[in-house]
Order: C-alpha cells, then sequence, then structure tokens
C-alpha cells in the first residue's frame, strides 16, 4: 500500500493529549501533526526524533498533516500509526496473500460479533469463516524483538477472551500481530506492562486461537506485508 501523499521529513517537538505532536519541518516552520495512535509510544516520541509526515488539504480534517513514521536513521522505521496496518492487511486478504491463512472468498472487515464488539476482518471461504483480529506492534525494548502491548489495554484483553468464545462454539479464529518496524525478527509479548492481557493471551491460546506474527516492509513510499516472524510465548 502507497501513501497516498508523499511524505516529508520532520523532527519531533514532543507529542501530547495522545493524538497530538508538534514537529518542525526542514524550512524550519512549526506545525501539530495528527497522531493515529492511543498507546504509550514508548521509545517512539522522544523530542529531536526524526519523522515522516502526510500532508492533506482536506478541508473536513483538522489538521494539514499525520505522523507516519519515526525514522531511526540507521535504515530502519517505525510506523506509528495503527489504522495503517488493517489497510495494508485489507489488500493483502483480497490478493489470498497472507501466510498462514487458507483461501477465501469473502473478505468482510468491522463485522459485529460477540458482546458489543467488531472483528477486524471476517473471512468466508470453503473451510468455513475465519475471525481475525489486528494489533499493531510498535514496542521494542530488546534488539530484534518486538513487544505488544506497549500500555495497558483492557479492549485488547476484551477481544482475546471474544475470540476464545468463538472457538468454544466450534469457530476459527486468529490473533493477528502486525508488526510496524523494520528492525525486528522476532515477537512477545510484554506481560510486565499489562499482565491481565498476557493472562487472557494464554487463555485464549490454550483455548484453541491461533496465533500470527507478520513483519512489515516500511519506507516514506509506503507499507506492505512482509513474513510471518517467530512468536516466543511469555
Amino acid at each position: 500500500m502507497q501513501f497516498a501523499t508523499p511524505l516529508i521529513p520532520a523532527r519531533l517537538i514532543r507529542r501530547y493529549k495522545r493524538f497530538l505532536a508538534d514537529m518542525t519541518l526542514d524550512d524550519g516552520r512549526e506545525i501539530t501533526a495528527h497522531c493515529a495512535n492511543p498507546g504509550s509510544m514508548m521509545g517512539l516520541a522522544e523530542p529531536g526524533m526524526r519523522c515522516w509526515l502526510e500532508p492533506n488539504d482536506d478541508p473536513k480534517k483538522k489538521l494539514n498533516y499525520g505522523w507516519r513514521l519515526v525514522d531511526h536513521e540507521n535504515g530502519h522505521f517505525t510506523g506509528v500509526d495503527t489504522s495503517l496496518p488493517n489497510r495494508a492487511l485489507k489488500a493483502a486478504l483480497m490478493a489470498h496473500e497472507v501466510p498462514g491463512l487458507p483461501a477465501y472468498e469473502l473478505v468482510r472487515p468491522e463485522v459485529k460479533y460477540g458482546e458489543n464488539s467488531r472483528i477486524d476482518f471476517l473471512l468466508s471461504g470453503p473451510e468455513g469463516d475465519i475471525y481475525v483480529e489486528v494489533k499493531s506492534v510498535t514496542l521494542s525494548r530488546t534488539p530484534g524483538l518486538a513487544e505488544f502491548p506497549d500500555s495497558v489495554t483492557a479492549r485488547g484483553t476484551k477481544h482475546l477472551g471474544e475470540l476464545a468464545r468463538v472457538v468454544h462454539a466450534g469457530g476459527r479464529a486468529v490473533m493477528l500481530y502486525l508488526i510496524q518496524r523494520t528492525d525486528c525478527t522476532s515477537m512477545t509479548l510484554a506481560a510486565d506492562i499489562d499482565t491481565a492481557y498476557a493472562n487472557g493471551f494464554v487463555a485464549a491460546q490454550q483455548a484453541g486461537v491461533e496465533v500470527l506474527a507478520i513483519d512489515t516492509l516500511l519506507s516514506p513510499e509506503g507499507i506492505t506485508l512482509g513474513k510471518p516472524v517467530r512468536f516466543e510465548a511469555p
């Protein structure tokens, strides 16, 4: 998936109120960008970090820039927009290019299920329905190792329970972690950050929920799915 508008570089001044970030553009102008990330962004929001922004001229949007990438300035990038993985994944699902998932005839996003929940993708095919929940992974505290979550996520724990109930009812459910970092080759859970989520994951996996961790190819040009990586149980 290519970015709709060419990205421009900037330096982070500060991130605040979760969804706002002040930046300095290369020409010296200071602007405010939308930060589409509700997490803590641990290690990704330090003042002075090089970032990539997507400009827009949409009069319906309050801000003219969206924060898309952190540039680690060593050849690696992290995607900070948590909406991008689902968009990239949808394109890959439509093309039947997601490793670990069989052929399917219909891809439906945001389908209601469970207790006031929506599954990210409901896949339908010859082998029946597959419920796929997607989480964007951006945290890395150990070189090469991605972690989820970067903050407490009661919503994420609820989703694990919903997936387990799908399996108990005879269905198939997949927890898919999409790693928005180009510097990680394996993944685990940050149990020290959210013990309840880690416990919910263990219960879901024991119930039969499948787990996939897939990396991404990121650059200022766009984002595409990469390959499966090793998942290390907590």
